[in-house]
């Protein structure tokens, strides 16, 4: 059971002091079964107001407000986490939906609600027609299917890292024929939620102690992947960007909808766009 640290820190430079308006940061991963949380430390500078609550989704996000203007903004985190999750999951799908297609049940469905909905205009039903060479008969083994999705976009879809902001929608990521590990993950999760399953994207972190993941920089990084809801066994990991199942080496932060949803710092500040200089984020992720 690997106890891994990870240190996250955004810094903002400015031309001149500004007043920063409120900051909004989701930095404390979810505490699951597969993962315990030992300890979390945040440290903001200049000196912010800290205000905790929970999202829709259950996400513990905190809220900073300032008082004083500032010509640079840092705010940092430091958390430690035990993971449990086994390499080499089995994953109990109740016997009604072990084959593809099959039908939630009333509450399920009801309470899915807009996971299970595609969020893309496909007018032309290009994303369905793509996904749906992927479903061999019917029915099909629902796990298998998955696998192959998520497989699919790995085999037809060339990684690359990317520092700007925003994703790119699902048909983009199909044109470009590339994109990074969260295009992925829209792709991915739009891809099953055509097909009728409720999916939610997940922001957190990659933790590589052999370093043969794609999407994770030396020390780690930022990472975001897919959670599939599949009766009795509940919601599973899909990480498309290393063709992976299950939860190992994946820390979550924050799951929704959307992926601009779980971004983990979001703020404003008081001026001209030209006034900000600059903005880093480096992220460590490391064993104990």
């Amino acid at each position: 059971m690997p106890s891994v640290t990870i240190k996250h820190t955004t810094r903002y430079r400015y031309r001149t002091a500004v007043s920063v308006g409120p900051h909004r940061l989701m930095l404390r991963p979810r505490e699951t079964r597969d993962l315990s949380l030992t300890s979390f430390e945040l440290d903001i500078t200049p000196e912010a107001r800290i205000d905790w609550s929970h999202d829709v989704a259950g996400n513990a996000v905190a809220t900073a407000r300032f008082d004083a203007i500032t010509d640079a903004l840092s705010i940092r985190s430091r958390v430690q986490v035990d993971l449990r999750a086994p390499v080499w999951p089995v994953f109990p799908i109740a016997a009604d939906a072990a084959s593809y297609p099959f039908v939630y049940a009333p509450d399920d469905w009801t309470d899915l609600g807009a996971l299970a909905m595609p969020q893309y205009a496909d007018d032309t039903g290009r994303l369905r027609g793509w996904v749906e060479g992927f479903v061999m008969a019917r029915p099909t083994d629902t796990l298998s299917l998955l696998k192959d999705v998520s497989n699919g976009i790995t085999a037809g879809i060339s990684y690359q890292t990317r520092e700007t902001e925003g994703t790119q929608g699902p048909l983009e990521t199909l044109d470009r024929g590339w994109g990074s590990c969260r295009d992925f993950a829209v792709l991915f999760a739009e891809a099953v939620r055509t097909l009728g399953f409720g999916a939610r994207l997940v922001s957190g972190y990659l933790f590589d102690p052999s370093g043969d993941r794609v999407g994770s920089a030396d020390a780690g990084s930022t990472h975001a992947w897919v959670e599939v809801f599949v009766p009795g066994a509940g919601w599973i990991s899909f990480d498309p960007t290393n063709r992976s199942v299950g939860s190992t080496n994946l820390i979550p932060v924050a799951v929704a909808r959307r992926i601009q949803q779980v971004a983990p710092v979001t703020g404003s500040f008081h001026g001209r766009p030209t006034d900000l200089l600059s903005m880093d984020v480096t992220v460590d992720v490391r064993e104990i």
